[in-house]
């Protein structure tokens, strides 16, 4: 147990540092620009993800007419929102009143993050392979298998849940409740509460855990490195149910040796993320980044964005969380006229952000300046035509989805 804590020290260490590095309207940009990334990337490990593309039409509520594309897409909206519920209600403090029960280890809350994570999904979307429909919120009412796995019997996953909720939630704060929320994860998706979606519940749990310990800010989440070390994330999740290794191996029939090397691996890779992302913000190397997208993004030479914009932009990212439109331009150097042009053109691309249409502006991060800023954060987002290298910015028509086959239809009937 001695270096599990450990390990969970190293976290607390590190996350402690994270926060504090960009500006605070920076940081809240950042931080929605990044539920669309977790969405992604927890949506990916069911097979279910979509175009980074079309994650931001449908946020702008534009919806594909390719009932399979637009599936996807609502999928992603109900997490984006949810995620961002789910903090708002972390960092209120009040669980109880909004329906998580007393802790987030809860079937309260189980249920209330389940529901809002399927809320915007249709009924044909929610009908299941043997065509049966799951209810959002509501609690298994059959038996599954996942793999090689056998699920708890139904009717016992109200006696589970409980035990889980006792058990963790009873762990004090500290690096003890890092190791516990590790643990729980591979135990939510043991028990698998629910018919469908048990998955993405347990990641975003793990997330809103670690964010109610105050290691994530939004600036890091555990969802992203789930799924890009998806293989060993199923091997150990799956490692963590096999049978005792030898007589010295159990927790009951269980192997303890399996769920430490889960726990290792969790704790190993949150570490990970807070590192990768403590280096994309780094304040002296931005400046660099904001000067090549400024000098070398061809969609946004056409706009009339001007690289004297670098000293107010990189100035809104460190060290103001805003500033009126007369200083933004002020610091540019440029002419009235040609000061204004270029304002309105990084409003145009959303590199900046404002309230209204007078309001101060702030700092902002479209998706196709991801590769000049925070290079290798989120590639897909470089690989989509709309963003990538060469790219006008223009919409591009939905793709047609791959022919899926008869296996994979089955396979959406139970994820992990």
């Amino acid at each position: 147990m001695s270096p599990l804590l450990e390990r969970a020290s190293d976290l607390s260490r590190v996350a402690a540092k994270l926060g504090s590095v960009a500006s605070t309207s920076a940081h809240r940009e950042l931080r929605t620009l990044l539920r669309s990334m977790n969405s992604y990337y927890t949506n990916r490990i069911e097979g279910e993800h979509t175009r980074p593309a079309d994650i931001e039409r449908a946020l702008a509520n534009d919806f594909s007419s390719n009932s399979d594309i637009s599936r996807k897409q609502r999928l992603a909206v109900a997490h984006i929102q949810t995620e961002k519920v789910c903090e708002e209600i972390v960092e209120s403090g009040h669980l109880v009143a909004n329906g998580f029960g007393s802790s987030l280890y809860s079937m309260d809350a189980l249920r209330s993050i389940h529901k809002q994570l399927f809320a915007e999904i249709t009924d044909r979307d929610l009908t299941l392979a043997d065509g049966t429909m799951m209810k959002p919120g509501e609690i298994r009412k059959q038996q599954v298998a996942i793999g090689r796995h056998e699920a708890p019997n139904f009717q016992a996953v109200p006696l589970f849940i409980d035990r889980w909720a006792q058990f963790y939630g009873g762990i004090r704060r500290g690096e003890a409740s890092i190791v516990a929320a590790a643990a729980s994860h591979h135990r939510l998706t043991w028990i698998h509460p629910f018919e469908d979606g048990n998955g993405r519940l347990s990641r975003l749990h793990t997330h809103l855990l670690m964010h109610s310990m105050g290691l994530s800010t939004g600036l890091w989440s555990p969802l992203r490195g789930f799924a890009r070390s998806e293989t060993r994330y199923r091997e150990l999740l799956t490692g963590a149910d096999e049978h005792r290794r030898g007589d010295l191996d159990g927790r009951g029939n269980l192997s303890e040796a399996g769920l430490v090397e889960w726990i290792n691996y969790t704790i190993d890779m949150c570490i990970d993320q807070v590192e990768f992302m403590s280096k994309q913000i780094d304040s002296r190397g931005m400046r660099d980044r904001i000067a090549a997208c400024l000098i070398f993004e061809e969609d946004v030479l056409k706009s009339g964005v001007r690289k004297e914009a670098l000293t107010a932009l990189h100035y809104l990212f460190t060290s103001q969380g805003e500033l009126a439109r007369a200083e933004f331009k002020t610091m540019t150097g440029l002419g009235e006229r040609v000061a204004t042009e270029a304002l309105s053109a990084l409003l145009r691309k959303g590199y900046l952000a404002t309230d209204s249409a007078y309001g101060r502006v702030r700092f902002a991060v479209p998706m196709r300046a991801l590769r000049f800023y925070f290079p290798s954060l989120w590639p897909e987002v470089e690989k989509d035509e709309e963003f990538g290298p060469g790219s006008s910015g223009s919409p591009a028509r939905y793709p047609e989805p791959a022919e899926q086959s008869p296996e994979a239809k089955v396979a959406r009937r139970r994820r992990p």
